[in-house]
């Protein structure tokens, strides 16, 4: 068979099918063709808005409004391709401000409906009708009554393409989607009234009233399960240069329908990489498939957004899009944390006369779980420290120093001492913390803990199983199937700075007895290595004495807000209890003094609070660890009460993922199994 190698004819194309195409890029169904001339109604300034609809905008789609109308010179040319009063010269777009600047969306329109379109100025004495085909207008514009604003109406789209229609789906899948436009656009523009109604119907599918609120036309619009659980929080980046509002439902909401409005500069755009980022911080909170309602108003410089990389303008491009995706996911992580002042559980009871269930039975014995996916979750299982040296547990979590010849020990009752210590009731607690906290510096430091906190890390933690100690410094623990490696001293000193931080102003004491003299314990602290002592430092004494006085001045500060007390006759007589049966090491207390005199700003509020809080979780993170008979303690006192304290307590910051290493998992272990 001769094969025919004569090259195709290269031909210009007739301007009517240049049209149609472009059209068809623009308008692919009757919600594009909404979405534009709502934007268009925006931009002439409109207070309200409304869209009539026949067969799902197919048939009959008319837009109203009061907006500030077309003039009439413009009518000849108002349907014509690339002719806009939003946009002068291409450097305009680095700038542009307003939804269109093409001026492609009424030519489109005109090349595949029939295009009529009635409008009035405020100048002028009447208004005018015009109708267009092809994105020109035949005959003249007619003079005619009418109020100000402009009444755009479609009739018959995709008349002259049957195989568009014929693709589209049925008229009441159309109008569901012109609903969803007009929808977002009410809660974002809260200002305007937007009204949708059917043709032949008597009340509207959808109305909201002008100078509305966001809150109010998402009650009216999606529902008052949506509306009471919305959390509302705006944002702004100096680095980034960018601001956010953003309505998002708490986690006590979920749905299976995704619902995200994102408007970049006030345009309705989709981000998958965004609308990915807040579905990967929910999926903590919210069963499997299960989605939130959110709603994000991103304002950034027009300088750094690029609109004009699609035909429809549902997206755009912008600088910086990672980094300010990143940050706008770690705002909805700190805005979700403690944001559960709404939920329900729901508990279920058992009827009369139903038989007891057996635990063993399985619930799906169709569903197949392979032993490499088997987690053990009982503590109470053999741990590493049965493979290492014999452990002596101690019911007392005093520590002692003989060089000091003090013990500190806590004023606490019995109950609370014991090793099989019950947790404090919600009352106990609430009747110790009797003093509200309003400094604005500590409730920033509050804020800033919550915010920086990593969700992934803080359900590791949550959720861990304590396997055994490494050393003094690292400690073993299981999460599911993995095996992680910690650094606990790092973990120890984040968790008891945040304890600081929220048990300011009601700190328990851990009395020292007998009480030590502030002076001496210096005197010490200068003796040793850790003080980095030099002759050019000066007399030891007279820096003792200097420590000694900056503390007692500040004794009253550090007593009403922390617990720590020392006497005017310069005797430490107790120390801050931050986490039940915890007592920091005697032997590290003179250094711990003597940092509180020279590292602590005592000069400026939120300084001297971040300081101090910073030396003290120090302190308290360092352990007494000796590598004998008696390490046993050291051990239970991790396993015991630091770990328990971890999961309960802390809200772990990003940061520490330098600190925490995957050393195996039970899928890899058994595929090494299998090998050998």
């Amino acid at each position: 068979m001769q094969v025919d190698l004569e090259p195709g004819v290269i031909r210009k194309l007739d301007e009517v099918v240049v049209n149609r195409i472009a059209a068809g890029e623009i308008i692919q169904r009757p919600a594009n063709a909404l979405k534009e001339l709502l934007e268009n109604s925006l931009d002439a300034k409109s207070s309200h808005i409304q869209v009539h609809v026949k067969s799902g905008g197919l048939k009959l789609m008319q837009i109203q409004d009061n907006g500030t109308g077309i003039r009439r010179e413009d009518l000849e040319i108002v349907c014509e391709r690339f002719t806009t009063s939003k946009l002068a010269k291409f450097e305009d777009l680095s700038q542009i401000a307003t939804f269109g600047f093409r001026g492609e969306a009424l030519a489109s329109i005109s090349h595949v409906a029939h295009l009529t379109i009635q409008t009035k100025t405020a100048q002028e004495r009447c208004g005018y009708k015009a109708t267009y085909a092809d994105g020109r207008l035949q005959g003249q514009a007619k003079p005619c009554a009418g109020n100000q604003g402009t009444i755009i109406t479609i009739e018959d789209l995709f008349y002259n393409m049957p195989q568009r229609r014929q693709a589209l789906k049925s008229p009441t899948d159309e109008f569901q989607k012109l609903s969803d436009v007009l929808a977002k656009y009410a809660v974002h523009n809260p200002h305007v009234g937007f009204t949708l109604r059917k043709q032949g119907e008597a009340q509207p599918s959808l109305k909201t009233p002008v100078a509305s609120s966001r809150e109010e036309n998402i009650r009216i619009i999606y529902g008052a399960g949506i509306s009471k659980e919305l959390l509302h929080f705006s944002h702004t980046d100096e680095v980034y240069k960018f601001e956010v509002e953003c309505l998002l439902t708490q986690v006590n909401y979920s749905a299976k329908r995704s619902q995200m409005l994102l408007f970049i500069n006030q345009r309705l755009v989709e981000s998958p990489a965004l609308k990915c980022a807040v579905d990967a911080v929910y999926a903590t909170y919210l069963p499997r498939g299960h989605h939130p309602f959110v709603y994000m108003s991103l304002r950034l410089p027009p300088q750094n957004l690029d609109v004009n990389v699609h035909p429809t303008k549902h997206e755009v491009h912008f600088l910086y899009q990672d980094e300010i995706v990143e940050r706008l996911k770690e705002q909805v992580e700190a805005q979700l944390l403690g944001s559960n002042a709404t939920r329900t559980f729901y508990k279920q009871l058992k009827l009369p006369g139903a038989t007891e269930l057996d635990e063993t039975q399985s619930v799906d014995k169709t569903q197949r779980i392979y032993p490499k996916e088997l987690i053990r979750t009982d503590s109470t299982e053999q741990k590493l420290d049965k493979f290492l040296a014999p452990i002596r547990k101690s019911d007392s979590g005093s520590l002692s120093s003989s060089c000091l010849g003090t013990e500190i020990s806590s004023q606490e009752t019995p109950s609370e001492t014991s090793a099989s210590q019950e947790e404090e009731s919600f009352r106990v607690v609430a009747a110790r913390k009797a003093r509200e906290v309003r400094l604005s510096s500590v409730l920033d430091m509050r804020q800033s803990v919550e915010r920086q906190c990593n969700i992934q890390l803080r359900n590791i933690l949550k959720n861990l199983v304590f396997v055994g100690c490494v050393d003094e410094r690292r400690a073993l623990f299981q999460h599911e199937t993995r095996l992680y490696l910690c650094n606990t001293r790092a973990f120890s000193e984040e968790l008891f700075y945040q304890r600081l931080v929220y048990e300011f102003q009601n700190c328990s004491e851990i009395s020292v007895t007998p009480p030590l003299p502030l002076q001496e314990l210096l005197m010490i602290a200068l003796n040793s290595v850790a003080a980095g002592w030099t002759p050019e430092d000066g007399d030891k004494a007279e820096l003792a004495a200097s420590a000694a006085q900056i503390l007692q001045q500040k004794a009253p500060i550090m007593k009403e807000y922390f617990g720590l007390r020392i006497s005017e006759d310069g005797l430490v007589e107790s120390l801050p209890s931050l986490v039940a049966r915890h007592k920091p090491s005697a032997t590290h207390l003179p250094v711990y003094l003597l940092r509180l005199a020279t590292e602590v700003d005592w000069e400026q509020e939120a300084k001297c609070f971040e300081t101090f809080c910073r030396e003290t979780a120090r302190f308290y993170a360092q352990l007494e660890w000796r590598e004998d008979a008696t390490s046993g303690h050291q051990h239970w006192h991790t396993e015991h009460v630091l770990f328990p304290a971890l999961k309960k307590y802390l809200l772990p910051p990003a940061r520490l993922r330098q600190q925490i290493y995957e050393l195996t998992n039970l899928p890899t272990l058994y595929k090494v199994f299998e090998r050998c």
